[in-house]
């Protein structure tokens, strides 16, 4: 097939696919979800083949043509790709150089010697929210626990009054921060802006982790009074390593895509002129290719090299950071299909006559829509990509806060009562050497009190900007 054929087919898939009334459409929606729901829950199929045989079963449903839903699931999943997957890819390369360097250890023993008493949640809280800014939540659960179970148990301190602030810390910044998947994902469905999502995400983190972290853990503590399972504290990675990063080059590394993607967020807000010299070169040090792209080249020596890693042994490092992330980018390579399927077929028209009719603001739409995905199907990538691809027709006309404003509350409601179709849900029970009851009270109670929370705050921004 020749390029031009290629991009005359991407041209025809923008067109709506079905000619399908609202009624049809709205069934075919919740047809095409609840096939998702019943893979993923009943049969256990992996979100990849579920969102694929989802997105086929909503065009079906929705009357259109099985070569349009074809081609439409197809350019969403290669534009989503295209768009996201290099970033997740530079996102795990730079976490597994901070894991295997011992960088992250180190930020964690610095902070927990600064700290003792009645201030180690709030330590726990800001170590976790440091180290998962570029870690996947799975990787922070697995380099946080061992740090969480030996100070509960060393310290003589409640485990929930401990882990509970760890366990906030690296969930809010999985739901609201990129360079999380589900935050870049829903980014790039709303043609949200990054660094004004980056910032007002960050807004809405701090009061929402120290709520779901510290002040919440006193309750969850009197709930559930269990000790550290000694069966469950793994070796840290940095153990067999002769020496590890400093403190401060770890923390420079972390934070450097950040500032960077901060930085153009600023300058563009001030300057707010294209052809302007500072604004020309902050569009390009600050777009998220760039500013992730120098976090690993920077990472290579400042950590790798720290370290005492070899040219081989950095290489090493950065291939088996890939491997793991690949069932990642096809989850979220086939939401993006199922965005673009859903918008094709005429749903976005749909949402948007259902938003006006009903008069629901657009932000609490869009988290109710991630609430309903999350409690049914207990992926937050999955309700956040399926719940931006929903609401994508309605921030067409937005600001650029508000558009970033939206991007945030399907991030709240992706986190919304984690329970026992969620993986995470699991993974703090064996940890934490909980019941289901105790996981319930504890862990479920948190991710809501995250959701609601910052919901909360999202609205309060909205009415200030």
């Amino acid at each position: 097939m020749t390029s031009l054929s290629v991009e005359m087919l991407a041209a025809d898939a923008a067109e709506p696919i079905t000619s399908a009334g609202n009624a049809q459409l709205g069934i075919a929606v919740l047809a095409g979800i609840a096939v998702i729901v019943l893979l993923i829950t009943k049969l256990k199929m992996h979100a990849f083949l579920a969102l694929t045989i989802g997105s086929l079963a909503l065009g079906s449903f929705a009357g259109a043509a099985p070569g349009d839903t074809i081609l439409s699931f197809t350019a969403g999943l290669g534009s989503t790709v295209s768009g996201v997957g290099v970033l997740i890819a530079l996102g795990a390369i730079l976490g597994k150089l901070l894991a295997d360097s011992g960088g992250a250890d180190q930020v964690v023993d610095t902070i927990l010697a600064k700290a003792s008493g009645r201030a180690m949640p709030w330590a726990m809280v800001l170590i976790a929210s440091i180290i998962g800014l570029p870690l996947f939540f799975e990787v922070g659960i697995v380099l946080m626990i061992p740090v969480v179970l030996l100070v509960a148990k060393r310290g003589n301190y409640s485990l929930m009054r401990i882990g509970i602030p760890a366990l906030a810390g690296l969930s809010v910044m999985h739901g609201l921060i990129p360079p999380h998947p589900g935050p870049l994902v829903a980014i790039d469905a709303l043609d949200a802006n990054l660094g004004v999502t980056l910032a007002l995400g960050v807004l809405v983190a701090i009061p929402t982790v120290i709520i779901a972290g510290p002040v919440f853990s006193r309750y969850a503590a009197r709930w559930v009074d269990i000790n550290p399972p000694e069966n469950m504290i793994p070796q840290r990675p940095s153990e067999d390593l002769e020496r590890r990063p400093s403190f401060g080059a770890t923390l420079a590394t972390i934070l450097l895509p950040v500032v960077l993607m901060l930085l153009n967020a600023l300058v563009e807000i001030v300057v707010d002129n294209p052809e302007n010299g500072l604004q020309k070169v902050t569009m390009v040090i600050g777009s998220p290719l760039i500013a992730l792209l120098a976090a690993v080249l920077v990472g290579m020596f400042t950590l790798g090299r720290a370290a005492g890693f070899t040219k081989d042994r950095i290489a090493g490092t950065v291939e088996k950071s890939l491997a793991p992330i690949a069932g990642i980018l096809l989850i979220v390579g086939a939401g993006g299909g199922f965005k673009q399927t859903l918008i094709d077929a005429g749903v976005g028209q749909m949402i948007l006559d259902f938003s006006e009719n009903w008069s629901i603001p657009a932000l609490l739409l869009g988290w109710l829509i991630a609430v309903a995905i999350r409690l049914a199907t207990g992926s937050a990538t999955v309700a956040t990509i399926s719940a931006a691809g929903l609401v994508a027709p309605l921030a067409a006309d937005m600001s650029t806060s508000h558009a970033a404003l939206l991007v945030l509350a399907v991030g709240a409601g992706s986190l919304f009562f984690s329970h026992v179709n969620d993986a995470g849900f699991w993974l703090v029970k064996e940890y934490f050497g909980m019941n289901v009851g105790q996981t319930i009270k504890t862990w479920s109670v948190m991710e809501t009190i995250i959701s609601v929370v910052a919901m909360a705050f999202i609205l309060l921004l909205s009415l200030l900007l």
